[in-house]
């Protein structure tokens, strides 16, 4: 099947994906699958679990209230996407969900909430932002969702880095080089990360202390102040746009 005609409805599961098995669908995915999108016995779906690639499934019902999916043929090998983490201080509940959205849009591999000195949000939702960002990567296309880690500090962070990994840290102070400017090149081998700070910023200790790291590049977004999430969305955009995957053509379309 063209991956142009493949079904619209797209499925995250965990298990494997192998041509003729049969998935039993959780009471979430039953209850939009059915109660939402209205969809009935033999209609078409896609399966992904960012191992196995994109599958092709029919939705079968098995009892009154119990669903379940047979595995058809192969509509996409698996794929690796950009290897790009995004770091961020926890925020409100909204911010933050939108947060988790647009960057599993945006193809960041990795969701990490960050606690600094300024961080005034003591607790962050992981099932949550994880749901939401289950149903973003089902809505835009990607063959897999971004790994969630648990919030730690940032001096933890920074003291257990992995060698060859650029962390970009958005400065405020407007003395760091503009973000093109540094994204002027490839990415490293070990791949990028880009750190966000709370709302208020980074405190002038904060930014002293990481700018002593060699993989640590301050860089700066204009003279307008953003807000965090903000920020996160244009820092990734800017990324993709000038060394990620938006440099090759692909099948996006706006507004699905």
């Amino acid at each position: 099947m063209d991956p142009k005609t493949a079904p619209r409805t797209r499925l995250f599961v965990t298990a494997d994906l192998n041509a003729g098995e049969v998935i039993e669908l959780e009471d979430g995915q039953i209850h939009h699958l059915v109660n939402v999108l209205r969809l009935t016995d033999g209609a078409p779906i896609a399966l992904f679990n960012g191992r196995d690639g994109e599958w092709l499934a029919e939705i079968e019902r098995a009892g009154k209230r119990h669903y379940r999916a047979r595995i058809g043929q192969p509509l996409r090998d698996q794929e690796s996407g950009p290897d790009l983490w995004l770091l961020f201080a926890p925020i409100k509940r909204r911010p933050i969900d939108l947060i988790g959205e647009k960057a599993t849009e945006l193809g960041a591999a990795l969701l990490w909430p960050v606690i600094t000195g300024r961080t005034n949000v003591a607790r962050v939702n992981l099932e949550r932002l994880g749901k939401g960002v289950i149903e973003a990567a089902q809505q835009c296309g990607r063959l897999g969702v971004p790994e969630l880690r648990p919030p730690a500090p940032l001096g933890e962070v920074i003291a257990a880095w992995p060698a060859g990994r650029r962390l970009l840290v958005l400065d405020e102070s407007g003395t760091a080089p503009p973000i093109a400017e540094v994204l002027g090149n490839a990415p490293p081998r070990g791949g990028d990360a880009i750190l966000i700070g709370p709302e208020g910023g980074f405190a002038r200790s904060e930014l002293d202390a990481m700018a002593k790291q060699a993989f640590v590049r301050r860089v700066g977004m204009g003279r307008r102040i953003l807000r965090a999430e903000t920020a996160a969305i244009a820092a990734l955009a800017c990324w993709q746009a000038l060394i990620g995957d938006w440099r090759a053509a692909g099948p996006e379309k706006i507004g699905k």
